[in-house]
């Protein structure tokens, strides 16, 4: 059956594809009625509408907005022309619109509300913005435009707001007529056919005005010049509006139905502000008497957040939205085009069940991101064919992208083309075909090639030339160049080579493997001629521009060594990116090539080489490369050359190239868009080349010091992980040797304690003794060599190749052959002992470890230990000396580092504060031990020197002996009596007439004196005692000749104060005085503080004795003092007083012990000479 005799509709009939609403002929708004499909979205949507107008006629609202969204060619323009012509109920055709949809509603409730809404008294002002927007897109383009339409449909001249005005103003007058009468009659034309060029006639309107309004001459020139402004605001219009709106009846309706408002703002906010501005106005003016009804392609949320500011008050009056989906689309297209007669819908389902499994793997897609497929039913064939279902999805983003893109496009909005056409017209061209034929998507290049830029369409048509000659390209490869141009903007189709195919079937059966090849080759050949480029796997139409730069691009030339390090830059640091290789507890550096170039720094260790299709090595024979691999300790992984890696990074790198040595911003915008494109191309192909260099990785052939490396599964880091694993079991060889591991510091520390404990059975390589023996076999030919080896030498062999290990186990296996004997560290040209806290730094820092020398361990000779215990036992009188090497050099030093440190504290703590005996016996036993010690570092020299100064640490020991004796019983009793001796003999002349107590401080001097007391320090407790003995004697008197001092004072200062006047008070002040010094005097403990206490009481009495006396001279010349009788003759001298010397008792006469008559007489005799002698220079002695 031809397709042609399927339709229940004649397919070749005129159809009204696409909807303007501002074609208003019968026939088309006969057939836009008649045709009209209400499919269930639509009717969902007449409803929501419906219940938000019918509310708005019995209760006044301020929500009159109506927002019709959908993608383009969704059928909103055609929407929004039946709501004008159902609510105005205009008659076409001699019938009224509603009652063409009398059988278009389904619910009989909805076509009540559909009546009704057409009953009440409407107007329409129905028209495309973009249309009759004015050139100058201002903020105010909204309020321009409805100012326009609305004049215009009020009867005025809206184009004009100048001329709109005047005519309302003459409306309003009641003097239309007459003017438009007197005009003509003064004009010769009437003003409706001249009124857009009135500008050309100003005395004929000048005149008129004159005539019918009365106006002067001089006021209508006024007006006609401009003085008369072309400025309106919201709130003037709709004053218009609302006037308008009040001559009509009560329930009249006024509908603003506006189409492309969505895309005529765009994202400019100020016209967003202005259409918010006048709907919000109508809604509060006109209170849901007028109405505004617009189309988008963007829901009104979206159209809000793209222009940003507040527009929440648009989104409160446009309360109705309406948002139409591609299934609407679909069924129209289903219903009144490709709706099939019973016959044929019989022999397409058979004809699908028949061919159902061919059908479904023909249209498998590759990596689609849209849920495009083929045919699901029987059914859904029938419906469509001889179309496949992804065709309506895919060609409304073919026509939305071609519209956005910037091409002739644009003008879509003008109704040239819809998908209602588009598919009629790609039926019509199989329509002669049968039920095995299907619509090819390249078909679709003839619905939008009409409205494409000239620079699209002058590509196809001279490739379309080239292949009419035979130049060089086939009809096929036309074919192709129009389908790549339809999907050109499409990301949700891939462009490669398997969904060009399935896009390219034309028949379902289609050989879809000879296809592939059909279209590989017509790709090529497009290539080849610059029509289209490759990306990846993915090709591209190109314009002519873009051919041009593509050939330049092309001839763009790059270093091979930059790709190389592109590559490198992706496998090692994203791919493969971990500078060591983790082996159990090992983590070994290898050095990173790709073919000969190295990334980063050369370890000089292991090798992973990435060979790609511009290396030397690439294509040379397994033996040559199995060869190399052993020879440089390496794994070669030789990429697959099946992927076109090194191809993208190449055009990638071209891209990058030519736009930097251009001055892209001095270009014109079109060739700026395309560099810009260009320049995400060579960002994908950089992204898309990670890929297909972890796909060679995958597929690539792996050369592993010496052998070949079957790797069957796996991602390209785990393959590269395994041969790295396979490399390091083949080159460290000996790594296993090391089967026990350390983790750190306190682990080697606890080696040379002795605390390491071995596990496992000895002689089998457990415990690492493999390892062991190895470093002691090498060590062992060094030291035959006579070469000096330190432990740097040790840790550079022993971590590099074959073997491996790491630092510290190495640093522990030293440590281990230390504790067995069979070497020593050497440092500083001493040997180091295995207790030697800074021992690991020997052995590990990086700073030490070339300065310490591992040296084969010198035992001392038997004869020598034997030497050294004997004399240790003679020396310490001990039995349990070690005789081992190790424990004898351990006693050793303990022994001799404990005396040294004895003596020194000795010296420290004693000697240094006191004067002790013997201090250089101490100085010369410490310097003894100290000259054995200072042989530490090597054991046999430490003993040599022991032994050689025998003789003088037995001397020393024997000479410490009363030292040590002193120190341990005497020298308190030392400390004791030279303390008071030192303060006995600073009051030694009080003593002078006790010769027993001289000759005892004397015998004191003398031990204490002694070089070696030691026999005689027991001495001094006896004598000590009798010292203070004696002085505790000579105290006592002293106390009691202080007392008496004090009593005698006391009793001279009571004696004055008897003669004194008012004296209480001193007196009382005195006698508290004396009674605190005898208290005082009881506990004092020194002779010379008694002494000083005695003058310090008779300097206060003297004090004292003196106020006294001048109190009491006072009182005796008071009364003294002549009486008036006994007044002296005027002339006569006054009484001279006379002149009293006082002299203290105690200068008088002296503390002395008397013991004979002479001593008596002779005190007696020096009192009465003081005496005489003070008498001669006053007239008396007063003694105190």
């Amino acid at each position: 059956m031809k397709i042609q005799s399927m339709f229940q509709k004649d397919i070749d009939r005129d159809i009204n594809g696409v909807v303007q609403v501002s074609q208003d002929d019968q026939r088309s708004l006969k057939q836009e009625l008649d045709e009209y499909i209400i499919t269930k979205e639509l009717r969902r949507h007449f409803a929501t509408f419906f219940d938000n107008y019918v509310k708005a006629i019995d209760y006044p609202t301020g929500k009159i907005g109506v927002w019709i969204s959908g993608f383009f060619g969704s059928g909103k323009s055609h929407f929004l022309k039946m709501l004008s012509y159902l609510l105005s109920n205009k008659e076409v055709d001699g019938k009224h619109a509603i009652d063409y949809f009398a059988n278009k509603f389904d619910d009989p409730m909805m076509y009540a509300d559909a009546v009704r809404s057409s009953s009440m008294p409407t107007e329409t002002i129905l028209f495309d913005i973009l249309k009759q927007a004015p050139v100058n897109k201002d903020e105010t383009a909204i309020l321009r435009v409805f100012a326009k339409m609305f004049y215009r449909h009020c009867g005025f001249y809206g184009d004009d707001l100048k001329v709109a005005r005047l005519e309302r103003f003459i409306e309003k007058q009641g003097k239309t007529e007459a003017f438009r009468a007197a005009f003509e009659s003064v004009h010769g034309a009437p003003w409706v056919d001249d009124r857009d060029a009135f500008a050309f006639f100003e005395d004929d309107l000048v005149t008129v005005l004159q005539d019918v309004l009365g106006m002067s001459e001089r006021a209508a020139h006024n007006w006609f010049n401009g003085e008369e402004t072309n400025e309106l605001s919201v709130a003037q219009l709709v004053d218009d509006i609302v006037a308008y709106v009040d001559t009509k009846p009560n329930n009249f309706r006024l509908l603003f139905m506006v189409d492309e408002v969505g895309f005529f703002i765009g994202d400019n906010s100020d016209l967003m502000g202005n259409l918010q501005a006048i709907v919000e106005e109508i809604g509060r003016r006109c209170c849901g008497k007028v109405w505004v009804m617009v189309t988008s392609q963007e829901a009104i949320d979206s159209v809000v957040k793209v222009s940003g500011d507040d527009f929440s008050k648009i989104q409160g009056r446009f309360n109705t939205r309406l948002s139409l989906s591609s299934s609407s689309v679909d069924e129209v297209i289903k219903k009144r085009v490709l709706a099939k007669t019973e016959d044929a819908d019989h022999l397409l389902q058979m004809e699908y069940e028949k061919e159902a499994s061919g059908l479904k793997s023909l249209f498998a897609f590759d990596n689609p991101i849209l849920d495009i497929k083929g045919f699901t039913s029987a059914a859904e064939f029938s419906a469509t064919f001889p179309f496949v279902p992804y065709q309506f999805i895919i060609i409304q983003k073919v026509l939305a992208e071609i519209r956005k893109h910037g091409n002739s496009g644009k003008h879509l909005s003008g109704g040239e083309r819809s998908m209602l056409s588009g598919f009629q017209e790609a039926a019509q061209k199989v329509e002669n075909k049968d039920e095995n034929a299907l619509v090819p998507f390249y078909q679709f290049y003839d619905t939008v090639h009409t409205f494409l830029e000239s620079a699209i369409r002058r590509v196809i048509d001279r490739c379309q030339n080239a292949a009419d000659a035979n130049d060089g390209l086939e009809q096929q490869d036309v074919n192709v160049l129009k389908l790549l141009y339809l999907v050109r903007y499409i990301e949700d189709v891939k462009a490669n080579i398997e969904n060009i195919a399935i896009l390219m079937i034309d028949d379902i059966h289609t050989d879809k493997i000879a296809l592939r090849a059909s279209i590989t080759a017509s790709l090529e050949r497009l290539l080849s001629q610059n029509y289209i480029s490759r990306n990846g796997d993915t090709y591209a139409f190109l314009t002519d521009e873009e051919q041009d730069i593509a050939i330049d691009i092309k001839n763009t030339p790059v270093d091979s060594a930059q790709i190389v390090q592109s590559i490198s830059q992706t496998v090692y640091g994203e791919i493969y990116p971990a500078k060591k290789y983790k082996y159990g507890k090992y983590d070994f550096a290898y050095d990173q090539y790709v073919d000969e170039t190295l990334n980063g720094a050369s370890t000089g260790g292991m090798r992973l080489r990435i060979v790609t299709v511009a290396s030397d090595l690439y294509g040379v024979g397994d033996q040559r490369l199995i060869m190399d691999s052993q020879v440089n300790n390496e794994a070669i992984v030789i990429l697959s050359a099946d992927t076109p890696y090194f191809d993208e990074l190449e055009q990638a790198m071209k891209i990058r190239k030519y736009v930097k040595q251009r001055n892209v911003s001095q270009m014109p915008e079109s060739i700026q868009r395309i560099i810009r494109d260009r320049n995400d191309e060579a960002r994908k192909l950089e992204s898309h080349a990670r890929s297909l260099i972890e796909k060679a990785i995958v597929e690539g052939k792996f050369y592993v010091h010496g052998e070949i490396l079957d790797l069957k599964y796996g991602s390209a880091k785990d393959k590269l992980d395994e041969a790295m694993k396979s490399l390091v079991e083949s080159v460290y060889s000996k790594l296993n040797m090391v089967n026990q591991f350390v983790d750190s510091d306190a682990d080697i520390l606890a080696i040379l304690n002795g605390a390491y404990e071995e596990v496992g059975f000895t002689g089998l390589g457990a415990n690492n003794e493999d390892a062991l023996n190895e470093i002691s076999q090498w060590l062992e030919l060094q030291n035959q060599k006579m070469l000096k080896t330190s432990m740097g030498d040790v840790q550079r062999r022993y971590q590099a190749i074959p073997y491996g290990w790491k630092e510290i186990d190495i640093a522990a296996l030293i440590a281990r052959l230390i504790v067995q004997q069979k070497i020593q560290i050497n440092y500083g040209g001493a040997v180091v002992g295995k207790e030697e806290r800074r021992l690991v730094d020997f052995l590990r820092k990086k700073t030490e470890i070339d300065k310490a020398i591992v040296a084969r361990r010198i035992a001392p000779s038997e004869e020598l230990i034997r030497k050294s215990v004997n004399f240790l036992r003679d020396y310490l009188g001990a039995m349990d000396i070690p005789s081992d090497e190790d424990g004898l050099i351990h006693f050793v030093l303990n022994t001799f580092e404990t005396k040294q440190s004895h003596y020194q504290k000795l010296l420290d703590e004693f000697y240094s504060k006191e004067h002790y005996p013997e201090k250089e016996t101490v100085t010369a036993a410490r310097d003894l031990m100290n000259d054995v010690l200072s042989q530490r570092k090597d054991n046999v020299a430490l003993l040599k020197r022991m032994v050689q100064r025998q003789d003088d640490l037995l001397d020393s020991a024997e000479d410490m002996e009363g030292v040590e004796m002193f120190f341990k019983a005497q020298r308190t009793v030392f400390d004791d009596a030279k303390k008071r001796l030192a303060s006995i003999l600073k009051e030694r002349d009080y003593f002078a007439a006790d010769a027993d107590t001289l000759n005892v401080i004397s015998t004191m001097s003398t031990i204490l004196a002694m070089p070696k007391p030691y026999s005689r320090i027991g001495e001094l407790p006896e004598l000590v005692q009798k010292v203070k003995t004696a002085y505790d004697g000579l105290l006592d008197m002293k106390r009691e000749e202080v007392a008496e001092n004090i009593r005698q004072c006391m009793q001279d200062v009571h004696q004055l104060a008897s003669e004194a006047r008012d004296a209480g008070a001193l007196l009382r002040q005195a006698d508290d005085h004396f009674v605190n010094k005898r208290e005082a005097a009881k506990t004092a403990i020194s002779l010379t503080e008694l002494d000083a206490m005695i003058t310090q009481l008779l300097n206060y009495k003297d004090t004292i004795c003196r106020r006294m006396e001048v109190m009491s001279a006072s009182r005796q010349q008071e009364a003294q003092k002549p009486t008036p009788a006994a007044t002296a003759k005027p002339g006569t001298p006054a009484p001279k007083p006379p002149k009293i010397m006082t002299v203290r008792r105690y200068d008088l006469c002296s503390v002395k012990r008397l013991q004979s008559k002479e001593d008596i007489d002779k005190y007696v005799e020096a009192i009465r000479e003081k005496l005489m002698k003070t008498l001669e220079s006053c007239d008396g002695v007063q003694i105190n």
